[in-house]
């Protein structure tokens, strides 16, 4: 099995590979299959994708509109775990790391527990559910932080979701998976 820097290093590649309009569809399906398993009284916890990352801020207004209360990370090397901020459509601003991110105030890392689904970024996820991140540490930092009952969704695109990845003591594993042409699937 190739090493986490490997798999990284080539899944980051066949990302940048995908073209604009394939993305853009991909992004749509996503936003179609999350709302079909999103209660509209819920608490998510989403992310804003960049670069070539699944997903697009149209998923994250089609949860804002059906009056979803919707918490986006906020990420600072000086600060242990993710902070959050609610989402208001328009107003994110420029942060470090290329994000951008509500503008304060924040709140802190337990409010990820009021979140019934946390969407995750990942490069893969396997079916054991355990997720390839970037490298950072900040969700497996902030999941153990969530309600246990929470639904934690990886959002990864279809060739993404893989057999096997290798796993850490400190991985937190995923309860499903969000890809565009498979919708929610269990993991684990």
């Amino acid at each position: 099995m190739r090493t986490k820097a490997e798999l990284r290093t080539a899944i980051l590649m066949a990302r940048r590979e995908v073209p604009q309009r394939q993305h853009a569809v991909e992004a749509q399906a996503l936003a179609y299959h999350l709302s079909a398993v999103i209660d509209d009284a819920a608490s998510v916890c989403a992310y804003v994708p960049v670069g070539s990352e699944p997903g697009s801020i149209e998923l994250i207004d089609s949860l804002h509109r059906r009056g979803v209360r919707v918490l986006l990370p906020v990420a600072r090397s000086d600060v242990e775990g993710l902070q959050w901020g609610g989402y208001r459509p328009g107003e994110l601003v420029a942060a470090p790391f290329g994000l951008r991110e509500p503008a304060p105030p924040w709140l802190g890392a337990d409010a990820i527990a009021d979140a019934s689904v946390i969407l995750v970024p990942g490069l893969a996820v396997d079916r054991r559910g355990v997720r390839l991140g970037r490298g950072a540490g900040f969700y497996d930092r902030a999941l153990p932080l969530a309600d246990p009952g929470a639904r934690r969704i990886a959002v990864v695109r279809d060739d993404e979701l893989v057999d096997a990845l290798p796993a850490e003591p400190h991985d937190v594993r995923m309860t499903h998976a969000l890809t565009p042409s498979r919708g929610l699937v269990a993991l684990g």
